[in-house]
């Protein structure tokens, strides 16, 4: 049924209390990724419901589609970004949907794939696009950005403590000869900040920063706010799925400002966190926070 039969999506269960209750007609995956939510909900969900299901990745979204085949009448599979949600809508005609979800994480066959250069563990391209179709790279912001405003991205997107360290030794490097692998951006970082501190790579933050800047997540996540405000149904819900803090600010910030406006009320006060036994089985999981919100009738 699946090309990725290893694949889990995180914090199944509570995706599945938050949004099959109120998924009947049309419902939206704005990061299908691999199609493990979306299969657990379409097993779950009315066979008149439909799914639309948005990833930037075109790899992703023909391993969702055989992922998904035996639904393949009741979906409807997009490459877009999420941050296209509400034009995305209105070119479909589609007033209201039921549900929007989102898994603000990287794909596990994505951090794996050299290629990509999301994995400081791996040696490849210094590239980070999810999107093939982007310009920008990792390496032309690595390599062009002034040494301030280098830092500033990386302490902004990441709160990196050691960003004015970290820019100043890319920034030595680079006028020597321009940076283009991730075992070498790795290598500089470790010698900035002094080598590993604990269990975390001490290169984990600066590639999040990078990977956030080159496609732009921010802008994007904020869109998919505004539109999911404007497109959910009374009685619908929106349920998002952050793995850091600054991500985890924002969609917290803007579900209190709807609850206060009258328009929504919080499903979830305090994000759903995985238990111990999942963390166990997927440690991507460790991570993940779920925050939830209903549309009020």
């Amino acid at each position: 049924m699946s090309d990725q039969p290893d694949h889990i999506p995180v914090l199944p269960q509570a995706v599945y209390d938050a949004l099959t209750p109120v998924i009947r007609e049309r419902w939206v995956d704005c990061t299908l990724g691999l199609g493990g939510h979306a299969e657990l909900l379409l097993k779950a969900t009315p066979p008149e419901s439909r799914l639309i299901g948005l990833d930037v990745d075109p790899r992703n979204l023909t391993r969702s589609a055989q992922r998904l085949s035996p639904f393949s009448d009741r979906i409807h599979l997009l490459q877009n970004n999420f941050g296209e949600l509400d034009s995305l809508l209105g070119e479909l005609e589609i007033a209201a949907v039921d549900a929007v979800l989102a898994d603000l994480g990287v794909s596990s066959n994505q951090i794996d794939d050299v290629e990509m250069g999301l994995s400081f563990d791996r040696d490849g391209p210094l590239d980070m696009r999810l999107d093939p179709g982007l310009t920008k790279t990792a390496a032309d912001l690595v390599n062009s950005l002034p040494e301030r405003a280098l830092a500033d991205l990386i302490y902004i997107e990441s709160q990196e403590p050691f960003s004015r360290k970290i820019a100043k030794r890319i920034c030595e490097s680079r006028r020597r000869a321009r940076i283009t692998r991730t075992a070498e951006l790795a290598r500089l970082v470790s010698q900035a900040v002094g080598g590993r501190r604990g269990r975390i790579h001490p290169a984990t933050k600066t590639f999040m920063a990078l990977r956030i800047a080159v496609n732009e997540e921010r802008a994007a996540l904020d869109a998919l706010l505004a539109a999911s405000r404007r497109r959910v149904r009374p009685g619908g819900r929106v349920a998002i799925i952050s793995f850091h803090s600054g991500e985890d600010r924002r969609v917290k910030e803007a579900f209190r400002t709807w609850a206060h406006d009258g328009e929504f009320r919080l499903v979830t006060r305090r994000p759903v966190v995985a238990e111990e036994t999942e963390m166990r089985q997927n440690p991507r999981s460790r991570s993940a926070r779920l925050r939830v919100a209903v549309r009020c009738a």
